[in-house]
């Protein structure tokens, strides 16, 4: 038994597999949905059910509460039609553009360049030809099929030879996977992996200026995105907000100065939410969205890409959209999302 799944406006149609959701069923047909953590945390790939029914599994509360259902709204992450439906949601053109592939990659090296920040660089087999676009991520699949999500660091003309990816992993500690990195994982170690997931990239149809917004680790997509703008010598507008705790987390600081200096479109202001006295930080200081709202009081005509904890994602989403005058659609968003945000207030 299949049920057919209408979406508004594109009038795009597939069919979905009894028990299955409707969005690993758009992902498999290669049909473009916006999507983030595919595990109903984030809240990404909320759209409106216009007919039809479906049945929910698990998710967070903040990612569609209850009111919000009682609306209409949908998950189509963990919404499992229950009869052929007519959705309402934006379609991503390149979501659905490059083969989901499982497949096992090497590692060549695995660097610290701050306490609790490993960056990976996975070598990739010669015989499949991962395709992905700038901002993208993979899933590690582990032993006992748990799946962890990490993204793409470097734009794909930039993969090399032999091709390599480079992944940027914040220690979690008690993680499943990154207490093994941080205390196990060695050169030449294989890991699984299954990829590329995700419609966090750049619109490049937009001439509108752009705001790149990063917490933590949320800044490896940022920096394929800087790159992939690089590569095509993007005149629109950026600047590259990359909010941190202290000093020391900027862990990529010299090379967004360097990026800032050789791209003559493109601006860098880092911004410390705990600067240490013994660091002589002059720069800007306080929550990193806030530091974009204060510059850019007007966001009306401009692009947003934001990256890393669900709480600044949040914040910045709702404060620009309110505050700021910036267009909902205009916003792009990858949150990070823990194993512990997975499994907060669920319903």
């Amino acid at each position: 038994m299949s049920f057919k799944i209408t979406l508004e406006p594109s009038g795009l149609q597939f069919d979905v597999a009894a028990d299955e959701a409707i969005l690993p069923a758009a992902i498999r047909q290669g049909v473009g949905l916006p999507y983030g953590c595919r595990d109903g945390a984030c809240g990404s790939c909320k759209s409106r059910l216009m007919a039809g029914e479906v049945k929910h599994g698990q998710h967070q509360l903040k990612a569609l509460p209850v009111a919000e259902a009682e609306q209409g709204f949908i998950l189509t992450c963990c919404a499992v039609p229950q009869t052929d439906c007519t959705v309402q949601a934006r379609s991503v053109p390149g979501a659905g553009e490059y083969p989901v592939l499982k497949l096992p990659t090497r590692v060549i090296s695995i660097s610290r360049p701050a306490a609790d920040v490993a960056v990976l660089k996975l070598q990739l087999p010669a015989n499949q030809n991962l395709q992905y676009r700038a901002g993208q991520y993979v899933e590690f699949i582990l032993r006992d099929g748990a799946r962890r999500s990490y993204s793409m660091a470097n734009a794909p003309h930039l993969v090399g030879s032999p091709p390599a990816i480079e992944l940027h992993l914040r220690h979690m500690p008690g993680g499943k996977f990154t207490d093994h990195v941080f205390s196990a994982l060695k050169e030449k170690d294989i890991l699984r992996m299954e990829g590329p997931f995700g419609s966090f990239f750049l619109r490049e149809e937009s001439d509108k200026p752009i705001v790149l917004l990063a917490s933590g680790t949320g800044f490896a997509p940022i920096k394929a995105l800087i790159q992939q703008l690089q590569l095509k010598g993007s005149p629109r507008p950026a600047v590259l907000y990359w909010g941190a705790r202290r000093r020391a987390d900027l862990y990529e600081h010299d090379w967004c100065v360097q990026a800032a200096a050789e791209m003559p479109h493109l601006r860098y202001v880092p911004v410390l939410s705990e600067p240490t006295a013994d660091c002589a930080w002059a720069g800007r200081t306080g929550f990193v969205h806030q530091a974009v709202m204060a510059d850019w009081p007007d966001l009306s005509g401009h692009q947003v890409y934001a990256c890393g904890a669900p709480v600044m994602v949040e914040s910045a989403q709702r404060d620009f959209v309110a505050r700021c005058g910036l267009p909902e659609a205009e916003f792009f968003a990858d949150s990070f999302t823990s194993e512990a945000d997975k499994h907060g207030a669920a319903a």
